[in-house]
């Protein structure tokens, strides 16, 4: 799994030119799903998107994490994120997941992560829908998280 996650002041998504959620301070996750995904991609992901210590303590310095500073996270589903832009001018997503596996490890993902920060916290977007999401950064800063990349310790 690959997340783009960043910090906002605040975001929303749009359907249909009308607000289905919103959140203040926090995260913004743009989540990919891979065809070898598992559920435990999906628990590694989402403990670790919960855990960055991207927010400022009062040095400036980034002590904190979205649970630290009591703040939210807005979910996005993003196939997109598996574009391979290497060969031509057209992306390929064969290795983007097939959307029934995707919506099932998208739903852990998510289902995972409001048990790391509140189920309050979460809001989400709609999976294959098709979405306006406004962002206004913080900083602006910007991470990518891979769950294959994982370290172990």
């Amino acid at each position: 799994m690959r997340a783009v996650v960043q910090r906002v002041n605040r975001s929303s998504v749009l359907i249909d030119g009308k607000i289905h959620s919103q959140i203040g301070k926090g995260i913004l996750i743009l989540l990919g799903v891979k065809n070898d995904d598992t559920e435990e991609d999906a628990k590694y992901l989402a403990n670790k998107c919960a855990n960055l210590r991207i927010f400022d303590d009062e040095n400036r310095r980034m002590n904190f994490s979205v649970k630290d500073i009591n703040g939210e996270a807005l979910v996005v589903s993003q196939f997109t994120l598996y574009g391979d832009t290497r060969y031509g001018n057209r992306p390929d997503f064969t290795q983007a997941s097939k959307p029934e596996q995707a919506e099932t490890l998208y739903n852990k993902f998510v289902d995972y992560l409001k048990q790391l920060i509140g189920e309050e916290k979460v809001k989400t977007g709609v999976f294959r829908a098709m979405m306006v999401v406004e962002i206004t950064n913080d900083g602006p800063v910007t991470l990518i998280v891979e769950s294959k990349e994982k370290v172990q310790k």
